[in-house]
């Protein structure tokens, strides 16, 4: 065959493949993409943080990339979930940082490659956001441990059962709780202040071994939803529920339900959806070019026994 003619089936041939390769290849997001990316997946309040993410997405036409570690405790992998959105450049990130100090470097490359971030959730050692979204967590702490002393009548003894530390807000709820009971209420003294680390069952034997070292104990705050749980199912197993007043954060069906049953006094109540929301709303404001508030407060409220039925704590209460 001439030269000239394998030439030419030769260009055919790489012509060919190369049209096969591009019809072959994904075709591009039609919208921008959001990283949504929450300290863990698993638990009520991060769905909520899901759905009020997703129904921004579905307002504002953006695509919502929700991804984060099975662990809150898992600060490598969501480092590692931050970077990856980076790299692939994504519109604009939506943030819980698993750790004050660990996700800085993160944070700042992002906005070095002008990729906009709003922080929610938890706070952050950085000014490199355009909007920190949650709620205002020593608030919480205060009003958890005003309660507290209306129901201890100012006076006994109370144990904190944690998060981890250096979780921000985790961090926040249970210093306004210490503080103000220093402050305000000297004659509740605080006589143990453990962690849970993230993990209901963990929670559970911390609270196990809370009431075995201290079984005169006459309250305890849980200052999460994962405390909580394991704190309300350490004072069932010992037939202590509702002799112990028990005081936590965030709400479950199933938590919602102690109140009501007064296996627990009270909730401290948060607006997750409303975080998953705005997150995403000023991500869409900043590429817009309009400036977000650069600090959002969601809200927070206290469930009782006596204010379950109100509808303004059930919207709060939801499960998506």
């Amino acid at each position: 065959m001439p030269t000239s003619a394998v030439s030419r089936r030769l260009g055919c041939v790489l012509i060919a493949l190369l049209f096969v390769a591009g019809c072959s290849a994904p075709p591009p997001p039609s919208q921008p993409v959001i990283a949504v990316i929450p300290k863990g997946v698993s638990h009520t309040f991060w769905q909520m943080v899901k759905a009020g993410a997703d129904a921004a997405g579905a307002e504002f036409d953006v695509t919502i990339d929700w991804k984060g570690p099975a662990a809150e405790t898992d600060i490598t992998t969501q480092i590692n979930i931050v970077e990856d959105a980076i790299s692939r450049g994504v519109a604009g990130i939506v943030l819980a940082p698993s750790h004050g100090e660990a996700l800085v470097p993160m944070v700042e490359r992002a906005a070095r490659q002008q990729i906009p971030v709003t922080v929610f959730d938890s706070g952050l050692s950085s000014e490199a956001y355009v909007s920190y979204v949650a709620t205002d967590n020593r608030a919480g702490g205060v009003q958890a441990a005003e309660r507290m002393a209306t129901r201890l009548n100012g006076r006994g003894t109370v144990a904190i059962l944690g998060v981890k530390k250096g979780s921000v807000s985790t961090d926040e709820r249970e210093q306004g709780f210490a503080d103000t009971l220093a402050q305000r209420f000297p004659d509740i003294t605080v006589v143990q202040w453990l962690y849970g680390d993230a993990s209901a069952t963990r929670s559970l034997s911390v609270a196990e071994d809370i009431l075995t070292a201290h079984p005169e104990v006459q309250g305890i705050f849980a200052s999460n939803e994962t405390s909580t749980v394991g704190a309300v199912r350490a004072l069932r197993q010992r037939q202590r529920h509702g002799a112990v007043v028990l005081i936590g954060f965030d709400a479950t069906p199933d938590l919602v339900q102690e109140v009501r049953e007064g296996a627990i006094d009270a909730l401290v109540l948060q607006d997750p959806y409303r975080m998953g929301y705005d997150g995403v709303r000023t991500i869409v404001d900043a590429r817009a070019g309009r400036t977000p508030v650069r600090r959002i407060d969601t809200g927070v409220a206290l469930l009782t026994r006596e204010s379950i039925d109100r509808p303004e704590l059930q919207r709060l209460t939801r499960t998506p």
